[in-house]
């Protein structure tokens, strides 16, 4: 009985110690998310703070040109004062787009000025660009402050005896620190700062881009039905694509490395049975057999390149695009400028178009020289491949550039090629980065 009475508390204790235990990791999963949203949301703050400061001058380019029309001088700048508010809120729709679900863009509103001030959708914009412009800039300058203060205040205590007499100890611009208590107190308000960075970020995140997805989305006249064919025709050109590839791995498995692995197991099962009698001979059978699985290694080595590059991830797009340029058989100059890193299927898509394109220039081209560039900025990715060969390339043609084509499709980029006859040859790919 007493054992009983026993064995039934060690489990008791045991359910309270893993109740425990779940509450801890409960506690810690709240507390990384907490983080995690913060960050998010002073990241977001600030990419909006760089649209809001646009918008501010924008705002007030449009108000000097209204101002100006009565004497006739605005109406010249008008046109171009239109292209550039709808210039502005596509790049917003981007930005949101890449921060959460895609802002969809209405049909492009009209630039000249007496289409443009009955156009719903010019009225949306507008309205977008003067709460943007007060209520996102006020937002995204509090988002990048908050953080500055935060590690200011609390990190006080660390330096306020190397600051001069009398010196303003808050971020706040009050106060002054005499002693430590003082100090300690100061970081405490940079504590408060922390807490008010983890609590209020988010909500000031949505309430920046609020009049963005509410403003800039297509009306409900919008007729969708074209862009809802064309990501039906991405999406499947997206998973033709993946099939192909997928055959293709198969096709190099079963012609390549298992017909090699085949050969090596034959080889030895020869040579196990030769040693005996034939020593020299099994010896030779096992170098058949060795040679034949370093090249089985080589072609399984070569499939898994095929699939996704480790270099793309040793040594980023730049590298990855470096290496192509010095195996091609043609003179390649790279001129790379992208600073921050793409989703890997992005980067994966860029570096096969360029292999892909500098296949096509080695073997149909005639080119002396190639030149592969690419730049990273607003969340694009922009890739060029020129060569100086005889031109004439067809997209249509089959060789090669309907690979690209799908590939690019299935991320909703834009491939653009220029080819006349004589050349030059420019195939340029615009690709979202992704995340």
């Amino acid at each position: 009985m007493t054992a009983s009475t026993s064995g039934a508390a060690g489990e008791a204790g045991g359910e309270a110690g893993r109740g425990t235990a779940a509450r801890r990791e409960s506690f810690k999963d709240i507390a990384l998310r907490t983080l995690g949203a913060a960050g998010r949301a002073v990241a977001e703050l600030a990419s909006g703070l760089n649209t809001a400061v646009l918008a501010l001058l924008l705002l007030l380019w449009l108000t000097l040109t209204a101002v100006t029309s009565v004497a006739g001088v605005g109406l010249l700048l008008a046109p171009a004062s239109l292209r550039a508010l709808h210039a502005l809120a596509g790049r917003e729709r981007d930005r949101l787009a890449r921060r959460g679900p895609e802002v969809v863009a209405p049909q492009p509103p009209p630039t000249r000025l007496r289409a443009a001030l009955v156009n719903p959708t010019t009225h949306r914009e507008l309205r977008w660009l003067l709460r943007h412009s007060t209520l996102g800039l006020s937002l995204g300058l509090l988002g990048v402050l908050l953080p500055i203060t935060a590690v200011r205040d609390t990190a006080f205590p660390l330096y306020w005896t190397f600051m001069p007499e009398n010196t303003t100890a808050t971020s706040l611009g009050i106060g002054n620190a005499h002693t430590w208590p003082d100090a300690l107190a100061v970081a405490l308000l940079g504590v408060g700062w922390v807490a008010i960075i983890l609590g209020l970020t988010p909500g000031m995140a949505r309430l920046q881009s609020g009049p963005g997805r509410r403003l800039l989305v297509a009306g409900p006249d919008v007729d969708l039905s074209l862009r809802v064919a064309e990501l039906t025709a991405t999406r499947a050109a997206a998973l033709d694509a993946h099939a192909t590839e997928l055959r293709r791995i198969e096709r190099s498995l079963h012609d390549g490395a298992q017909n090699r692995l085949v050969s090596v197991a034959v080889l030895l099962g020869a040579a196990r049975r030769m040693v005996a009698r034939d020593p020299a001979g099994a010896d030779e059978l096992l170098e058949r057999a060795q040679s034949a699985a370093e090249t089985a290694l080589a072609e399984l080595r070569t499939v898994a390149r095929g699939i996704l590059p480790p270099v793309l991830a040793d040594r980023g797009l730049a590298g990855a695009l470096s290496g192509l340029a010095a195996d091609c058989a043609v003179p390649c100059r790279i001129d790379v400028d992208v600073p921050a890193r793409c989703a890997a299927s992005v980067e994966a898509t860029a570096y096969f178009v360029v292999a892909e394109a500098l296949t096509n220039i080695a073997k149909h081209s005639g080119a002396r020289h190639a030149v592969v560039t690419a730049r990273g900025s607003g969340g694009r990715l922009v890739v060029s491949v020129e060569d100086d060969g005889r031109g004439g390339a067809d997209a249509e043609g089959g060789s090669g550039l309907t690979g690209i084509r799908r590939r690019i499709g299935a991320h909703d980029g834009d491939l653009t090629l220029t080819s006349p006859p004589g050349g030059p040859t420019v195939l340029t790919v615009d690709l979202p980065c992704g995340t």
